[in-house]
Parts: C-alpha cells; sequence; structure tokens
C-alpha cells in the first residue's frame, strides 16, 4: 500500500441493473483519503448504497475500476476484502441469537485468533463504545435499547481492527437525542482510530455535522462534492436545496419556540 494512496478510489465506475435498463452509478470518479470522513447525501434510488456495496465487492462494477489502499478490488480475493473493512447498518445488523460478547467477537473468530485475544477485544470495544461491560457483555440485541444495538453494531465493525468503516444510514432509526450524542461518539471513535469512515445518510444536517466531506448524488450521478462551504458556491438547485433544508428547519424550530407553539393545529 503506497503511503499516498487514497483510501478508497472510484476510477469511471458504471453499475446497472435490470439488464442495463437502470443506471445506479453513472460514470462516477470519487475519492476518499485516508483518515478521512466521507458523507454521501441524496435520495433514494441515488446509488449511494450501490457505492459501498461495489466498494466491498457485494457486487461487481459494469465498467471502471475501484480500488482500496490503492489496489484494484478486482484482483482482490473478495472474502478477505470484506472482512477489513468495518460494516454499520442501519438496524445494526446483529445476529439475534448470539450475545453482545459474540457479536462483536464473530470476525475476529473468523479469522483465526484466539480466544484470550477475542475476550480481550471485545472488553476493549465495549468500553470504547461506552456501554457497562457488567450489564451488557451477555445480554442478547432484544434485551437492548436500539442506541445499545447501534453501539455493538458499531464495536462489532472495529472488532478486526478495520482501517475503513462502511455506515449505511447507521443513526436514521434511533430517537433524536440518542442519534445526536451516538453521531458525536462515533466521530470521536473516527479520529482517535484514524478511521476512513463513508457514511450514507438522508440527513443533510447530520452530513454537514459529523463529515469532513460531503458527496451529492442523484439519480447515479455524482452532483457535487467538497465541505459545505464549498457545495454552497455549487451552481445546481438540488444541492442548493440540499443545503438549505436545515437551515429552514432551524428557522422553522426557531420560530415555532418563539411563539410557544407547535407545528401541529390543535
Amino acid at each position: 500500500m503506497s503511503p499516498s494512496a487514497p483510501a478508497i478510489a472510484f476510477e469511471h465506475v458504471v453499475k446497472t441493473f435490470d439488464g442495463g435498463r437502470t443506471k445506479a452509478v453513472d460514470d462516477i470518479s470519487l475519492t476518499i483519503a485516508q483518515g478521512e470522513f466521507l458523507a454521501i447525501v441524496g435520495g433514494s434510488g441515488s446509488g449511494k448504497t450501490t457505492l459501498l456495496r461495489l466498494t466491498s465487492r457485494l457486487i461487481e462494477p459494469d465498467s471502471g475500476v475501484v480500488r482500496v489502499h490503492g489496489q484494484d478490488i478486482s484482483r482482490a480475493d473478495p472474502i478477505a476484502l470484506r472482512r477489513s473493512i468495518g460494516y454499520v447498518f442501519q438496524s445494526g445488523g446483529l445476529f439475534p441469537h448470539m450475545s453482545v460478547a459474540q457479536n462483536i467477537g464473530v470476525t475476529p473468530r473468523l479469522l483465526g485468533e484466539p480466544e484470550a485475544n477475542i475476550s480481550a477485544r471485545v472488553d476493549e470495544l465495549i468500553n470504547l463504545v461506552r456501554l457497562d461491560r457488567a450489564q451488557h457483555r451477555d445480554r442478547f440485541p432484544h434485551e437492548l435499547s436500539g442506541g445499545q444495538r447501534q453501539r455493538v453494531g458499531v464495536a462489532r465493525a472495529l472488532a478486526a481492527k478495520p482501517k475503513i468503516v462502511l455506515m449505511d444510514e447507521p443513526f436514521g432509526a434511533l430517537d433524536p437525542l440518542t442519534r445526536d450524542a451516538l453521531g458525536e461518539d462515533y466521530r470521536a471513535l473516527h479520529r482517535e482510530l484514524g478511521l476512513t469512515t463513508v457514511m450514507i445518510t438522508h440527513d443533510m444536517a447530520e452530513a454537514v455535522l459529523l463529515a469532513d466531506r460531503i458527496a451529492v448524488m442523484r439519480s447515479g450521478h455524482l452532483l457535487a462534492q467538497g465541505t459545505a462551504s464549498e457545495l454552497a458556491r455549487v451552481d445546481d438547485s438540488y444541492v442548493g436545496e440540499l443545503l438549505r433544508t436545515p437551515r429552514r428547519q432551524a428557522e422553522r424550530l426557531q420560530s415555532l419556540l418563539s411563539q410557544g407553539g407547535s407545528g401541529a393545529s390543535s
């Protein structure tokens, strides 16, 4: 791996479905630097999740090249590639028949780590994601709150010490307070562990608050990429509308609070 190589690079990548009738990803070129936190935003069907699936070879591009740490992943062993990347899903994606400790230890166990090492790693990660080890280590997913399940999901994603973490709407199903706290905690972990994170979200405010850079997708196209201030200078109506949404929501909230009312009529 070259020290200067991006963590992930898409080079003129195209992916179609339905016998070529649906272009999910249309000639996308995008690089994600090592240590960067990139948020990908856009509506349903914009191609966001397809990009994540291409990164781990869950699907193959029709054309173009995907590189991870400089390597063309079409030449990589797909199982080894997937085990080197952490994943966090919206629902947590935990195995319901496994305890918290067993869920977190899945990937290290598949990689043949000694049980003593796995146990120590599990304890370390439970602490890292701010769960009480005595209370949660032996619980099962149905015994946890939504926020606790997502914290376990983050711990499991980090168990094999990946340098890349892919997150698909990781906080979308959580209540606002839990979502905000977990987002901030993950951002701190991202910095502390030197991770490269790619997060899909529908929430522009979340993208602006958590990510170093934002990529905006629509109908398989990459419309724009950059920091929030850079995107504000992009001459595209869809990008502008996305950026105005958090401000509009904040203004409406401030107006309602100053009136002492609510948005619903009685």
